[in-house]
């Protein structure tokens, strides 16, 4: 294959998109961000329009564009590229896949973001060697991906790893999905900043509300909460999948030691009989989503094979 042969990925979240050409060596060769307008169609349309607009500038730059993929939350069907369910998006029974391979000209792949960057960090990232591992992704919510025997699982309706909506507090406060105590109501940079608020704080984000550990004692009692929220609901995962590997990505893994240290005791403590699994920050960051979609859109047309090619320095390369 031809190293001037390159995809298109985009990550698609709830307020912003990122997409890139990537070509066959693993190079990013162009990145563009964009913000997520509010509304369904809008929404795809801007997708739509991003995809377009990456094909023309890989074009420009004399690459051929063979592929492309969308990642994106909800529950999503890989193998028609149809999306169910994405609230925040506000999508339902959307034909996704062949949508964006009408305004592409390529085929699409469409995965899940969770999915898709729990597979980058196997393949070039933090859980590079290891077969049984998850990837919990914090950030506005909390969702995982759940890798058994080096395969991840997809689920009987394509909705696996909703980490951030198991109960962890019994009757506890009401999440936003109409459970009570769920994991993200306290563990997640959306349930940081209400809690801190609701607790007589003023208005802050997540980052801001670490940044006053130690010296802040309605940061310090939220972040405690949250911490130990996270513990719970990783010794259940743990019970269940016995995972070699926890890998923490999304925004708040960006607190580090800070988030690790505590974590780490937390979750010794909920697992007395047993020993918890190594927890370890992506390494791969904020663009392991994408790097996952240029992978499934490589995979997409048969030529998964140029990914083993790859090093992390080279798909990182700009």
């Amino acid at each position: 294959m031809s190293v001037t042969s390159a995809v298109l990925a985009v990550d698609l979240g709830g307020t912003s998109m990122k997409g890139a050409v990537v070509d066959a060596a693993g190079r990013t060769v162009h990145e563009e961000a964009r913000p997520t307008p509010v509304g369904g169609d809008l929404v795809i349309e801007a997708v739509g329009d991003l995809l377009v607009a990456l094909r023309e500038r890989g074009e420009s730059l004399g690459l051929r564009i063979v592929a492309g993929s969308v990642v994106s939350p909800g529950t999503i069907d890989d193998s028609t590229g149809v999306i169910g369910y994405a609230s925040n998006l506000d999508w339902r029974d959307v034909p996704l896949g062949s949508l964006m391979a009408e305004r592409a000209g390529v085929p699409v792949a469409i995965g899940h973001d969770v999915r898709a960057a729990g597979l980058a960090e196997q393949l070039l990232g933090a859980a590079g060697g290891v077969d049984d591992f998850v990837h919990v992704a914090i950030g506005t919510g909390v969702a995982a991906a759940l890798f058994d025997s080096g395969t991840v699982l997809r689920g009987a309706t394509s909705s696996p790893g909703e980490l951030g909506h198991i109960p962890v507090i019994a009757d506890g406060e009401t999440c936003t999905c109409g459970q009570r105590g769920c994991l993200e109501v306290y563990m997640s940079g959306a349930g940081l900043a209400r809690r801190y608020q609701a607790r007589g704080g003023e208005p802050r984000d997540a980052e801001q509300i670490v940044a006053r550990l130690g010296s802040d004692p309605i940061a310090d009692a939220v972040w405690a909460e949250a911490v130990h929220a996270l513990a719970l609901g990783l010794a259940t995962v743990t019970q269940l999948l016995d995972p070699a590997l926890v890998v923490l990505g999304g925004g708040l893994s960006r607190a580090g030691n800070t988030l690790l240290d505590p974590l780490r005791i937390a979750l010794d403590a909920q697992l007395t009989w047993r020993p918890a699994p190594r927890i370890a920050l992506s390494t791969l960051g904020s663009d392991a989503g994408r790097i996952g979609a240029s992978v499934l859109a490589f995979r997409s047309i048969g030529l998964g094979d140029v990914v083993t090619r790859w090093h992390r320095e080279g798909v990182l390369a700009s």
